[in-house]
Parts: C-alpha cells; structure tokens; sequence
C-alpha cells in the first residue's frame, strides 16, 4: 500500500476525511473537509505517522530533526519521531512551540530538544500558511535551518491570489514542501473505491473552480 493510499484510507476510517458541504474560512464550499485532529487513537494516528515516516523517506530529505507547530503539530510530530525509529532505524529528536511563553520552570516557547540542523516542519495541511510562518521564524531565531514542510494533505487550491498556499508558501519562506497526499491523489482514490464514486464528480467540480496547477 501507498503512503496516500495509507493515509486516505485511515483518514476516512477515522472521520479524519469528509465528504458533503463544508464552509471554509475562505469562505468556499467545499465538497470534502480534512481534520487531523480526528487521528485520535493508537491505530489511526500510527497508520497516518508510517505514512508520514514514508514520504520523508522516498522523498530522501536531508533532516537532523523535526518542529511540530502548536497545537495540532504537536501529536504529529511526535508520532512521526516514533514511526521513523520503529520503521526504519532513524533516531530523530524533535521539539514544539506553546501558543503562550511560559515563565516559569524551563521557561521559554519551545519544549524538547534544541534546535540544531536542518529542520523539517510537520503539519496537517497549509491553508494560510500561519503557522509555517511562525515556525520558520522560531526555527530561524534558534539558529537552526528550516529544510522543509512536510504536510498530510496538499488541497492544491488557489490560496490569497492565483497560487496555491503551498506554492506561496515555497515562493516566501524558500523552502519546500511535501504532501503525503494531494488532492489529486483523492479524486483518483474516490474514482477507483465504489463507495465514493458518487463524490468524484463534486471534486472534479471544485478542483476544476479553484485548482492550480503545480
């Protein structure tokens, strides 16, 4: 099995990947709708961390460690620590920011291990790019180098102009990013499983109005 094809099949068990009417902050109707939060147990989350864990590895990212963004990066990039030891022998510290600076005990914003190398961020998708942004700065700030963004899902959709948010996010922060899965990589998998055919024409639809091509 794939690492997309991994990750939609776990994302769809969980209720992590949805099919109907969604509003998005943007204030598009979308035909699916993609949480992460929803990867809340051992099974879901270790199915999506080994896809994670697979894509950095065929990718041959040159990592020294890991940042998960808060809140929802945090549980990601610690499963992802976990699934590349287990899986293939990588041992990688990683470390996350607080939304607020704590002033007591060890202080600070980040927590787990300093900041060194080069840095790959982990998130579940990019739709402003907000918290790459701050991530990079931190990761900048802690004289550490951010090497790249490594995402669950890529919407592949027109961001604040007539690029992606990925690509907007390649084009100002310099540096790459890689999807699991894109939405590319859905509309093929709603095509070939019979439960989901009925939605394949929504998402032909929607990538079709707000698409960018890569």
């Amino acid at each position: 099995m794939t690492p997309q094809q991994r990750l939609l099949e776990a994302a769809i068990g969980c209720g992590a990947l949805r099919f109907g009417q969604f509003t998005l902050k943007s204030g598009r109707i979308s035909p699916y709708f993609f949480n992460a939060g929803h990867f809340a147990s051992g099974a879901s989350l270790s199915a999506l961390a080994a896809a994670y864990a697979d894509t950095l590895i065929e990718a041959g990212a040159s990592v020294d460690m890991l940042f998960g963004p808060a809140y929802k990066g945090i549980p990601l990039v610690a499963a992802l620590s976990q699934a590349l030891y287990l899986q293939h022998g990588m041992d990688l510290p990683y470390a996350y920011n607080r939304k607020e600076s704590k002033d007591h005990g060890e202080g600070g914003l980040l927590v787990g291990a300093a900041l060194h190398g080069r840095v790959w961020i982990v998130d579940d998708v990019i739709s402003a790019g907000t918290s790459v942004r701050e991530s990079v700065e931190l990761i900048r700030a802690g004289g550490a180098e951010p090497a790249g963004v490594l995402l669950a899902l890529d919407r592949q959709e027109r961001g604040l102009g007539s690029r992606s948010a990925t690509q907007e996010v390649i084009a100002s922060l310099g540096v790459p990013v890689l999807a699991v899965a894109r939405l590319d990589d859905l509309l093929g998998f709603a095509a070939s499983e019979p439960e989901l055919q009925q939605h394949a024409a929504a998402l032909q639809a929607y990538r079709a109005e707000y698409g960018v091509v890569d």
